[in-house]
Order: structure tokens, then sequence, then C-alpha cells
């Protein structure tokens, strides 16, 4: 498990590193430095949580807080999703602008992103109530 652990922290460091595009005026609209730092910071704090794993079951609060973040996340990503499937333009993540005009790719992106994340913390709190073997909640 912890060769998968370390896989997986490179993942979302890797995911972390991503962030940096989306200050890229080139690209985006009226880019966000704080939505791209928040991002950034959010990918690895869980890049850093299966490294911590590998010696440590993580706190209870880590888990609330991780969870939190992603269903905030979904929440306010999820309307550009909404619309992305079933609105009056055909369905896209790969459109080649994400302008504010049609932010409904980065919304999308946006929406995926907090769902991987959030699969990914509920991995890592399996983890911690396998390890302590009983299946309780940690502590």
């Amino acid at each position: 498990m912890k060769i998968f652990n370390y896989a997986l922290a490179a993942l979302f460091f890797l995911f972390a590193f991503f962030q940096k595009n989306d200050v890229d005026p080139g690209i985006y609209h009226n880019p966000s430095s704080l939505d791209a730092a928040l991002w950034l910071l959010f990918y690895a704090i869980i890049g850093v949580g299966f490294i911590v794993l590998n010696f440590r079951r993580l706190p209870l609060w880590f888990f609330t807080l991780a969870i939190i973040a992603c269903l905030i996340e979904m929440s306010l990503s999820g309307p550009g999703l909404w619309d992305n499937l079933f609105g009056e333009k055909p369905f896209t993540m790969a459109d080649g602008s994400m302008s504010a005009a049609d932010p409904r790719v980065e919304l999308t992106r946006e929406f995926f992103g907090a769902v991987i994340a959030l699969i990914a913390v509920l991995f890592q709190f399996w983890q911690v109530r396998k390890r302590r073997g009983d299946g309780g909640l940690v502590e």
C-alpha cells in the first residue's frame, strides 16, 4: 500500500503543479490567482496526506475539512456541469476557450476535480479505518 500511496501523492502533486495554468490570461478570461492558489493548496494537501498515511494515521479533522472542501467545490461548480450537460450548447470538456462568456468547460473540469479529490480523501479514510482494525472512527 505504501508504493500506491506514494504514486497517488505524486499524482496529486502533479495536479497541484498543473494549477499554474489557471492564472494564464492566454487561456482564461480574467483569471483568478486566488482560485488557482486554493486549488494548488487543496491538491497538495491531499498529496501530503497520502505520504503521511505511510507513517501514521491522519486525524479526523483532516477528513472533515477535506470532505467539506470537496462538497463546497462541487456545489460551486455543479451548476456549470449541469449547464454543460443539459444546457442549450452541446456538452464539451475539451473546448478551446474557457472564457467568462462560456465558463461551462472550466466549471465541469473543476467539478470532476473535486469528485476525484473526494474519492481520494475517502480512500485515505478507508485506509485509516482498515489500519485500525476494528472499523471504528478515527481518533
